[in-house]
């Protein structure tokens, strides 16, 4: 799963993402040999053109009972439609498709032939490629419920994204460019802040974390006009004093003091911190402020039936995006299947800033 669920699930799989991996690999070539059973009445058989690789909470698994010797590895796919069950309404053989599977299935997206229920595909714009599809898709379904679904982004609002070079911080800076939102982000490093500082729109304020030095707080109250910001979208926060934190997390992460000490009256705190403690006087200036947190968990679309219509909807419309402009995805380039070990590795310890994605 991706970054927002946190590196806290990253730890168990680091020994096990080889065997996983290896496993993968062995069930995508024993697939090359034989047919697929024949289709469930709603589901779809999908030939995978690209496959993204995200991290695997392993810790969101085992709490939701889904743990397995094995994780399936890839969720986010891009492919052509090769047969469908028999009430399957949405798609037909030949189809160019996209979409996220399910926390609990069967099948890896790194393999050749994936079975997937519809209601977890959109159909691909023609001109969008196999590895843009499939290495957009779930960033921006998780930018999408950030800003739209957990804090209601709208025209002239400000927007801080932390960490706005990451595959998450860029795609929510172009969705709250297009909403016409005024956007300050962080950078970790020299890169970052020169990438950022060249995106057009261009951004109204990068503030580079990557020295220690920089307050972002002040930053941020500097740039509205002591108001405060509207949104947050956090890449995490540190919850303890100085002396309890790693110094990698010190020098890159603001204090969830800092976070609530910039927002703005009304404003709304999207946090990726799973395990975020506030203390009384924390919560009595939320309550002040008349603030609201939410926890990015994207995870929820697919935990109830209920929200399926929203999901699909979701998916359909960061494919239009994608496919009109408005994304522009920071990739790495395309993977090829030996190499997917090695690279998954590499997420999983979020040690990489592009999205990873397999081609076949």
């Amino acid at each position: 799963m991706g970054a927002a669920l946190g590196p806290a699930g990253a730890g168990p799989l680091q020994k096990d993402s080889k065997v996983a991996v290896g496993k993968t690999q062995a069930v995508g070539a024993a697939r090359r040999q034989e047919n697929l059973p024949v289709i469930e009445d709603y589901y779809v058989k999908v030939q995978v053109k690209a496959c993204a690789l995200s991290q695997i909470n392993t810790k969101l698994l085992a709490e939701m009972k889904m743990e397995k010797d094995f994780f399936p590895v890839g969720r986010e796919i891009a492919g052509i439609v090769l047969d469908v069950g028999s009430k399957v309404s949405f798609f037909q053989p030949d189809d160019e498709v996209v979409g996220i599977l399910p926390l609990d299935s069967e099948d890896p997206g790194l393999c050749e032939v994936v079975r997937v229920h519809e209601h977890y595909l959109v159909h691909k714009p023609e001109k969008v490629t196999w590895t843009e599809a499939a290495g957009t898709i779930r960033d921006g379904v998780r930018a999408y419920t950030a800003l739209h679904y957990l804090s209601h982004l709208s025209p002239g609002k400000s927007v801080l994204i932390m960490d706005g070079a990451s595959a998450l911080g860029m795609t929510a800076i172009q969705l709250a460019h297009h909403r016409g939102a005024k956007v300050i982000s962080t950078a970790g490093s020299l890169e970052d802040k020169q990438c950022l500082e060249r995106l057009r729109p261009s951004i109204a304020r990068v503030i580079d974390v990557s020295n220690g030095k920089a307050h972002v707080a002040e930053s941020c109250l500097e740039e509205t006009g002591g108001l405060g910001v509207d949104i947050v979208l956090d890449a995490g926060v540190r919850l303890y004093s100085k002396d309890d934190e790693p110094a990698v997390k010190l020098q890159l992460l603001p204090h969830k003091h800092d976070i609530i000490t910039l927002l703005g009256v009304g404003g709304h705190w999207v946090t990726t911190e799973e395990n975020l403690q506030l203390d009384p006087p924390d919560s009595h200036c939320l309550f002040l402020k008349g603030a609201t947190v939410a926890f990015l968990n994207d995870e929820v679309w697919n935990l109830s039936n209920v929200q399926q219509g929203k999901y699909l909807c979701i998916l359909k419309d960061v494919m239009e995006k994608l496919s009109g402009g408005v994304f522009r995805p920071q990739l790495d380039e395309p993977i090829p299947l030996y190499e997917a070990k090695v690279s998954m590795e590499v997420v999983q310890k979020n040690q990489g800033r592009k999205k990873q994605v397999v081609q076949f």
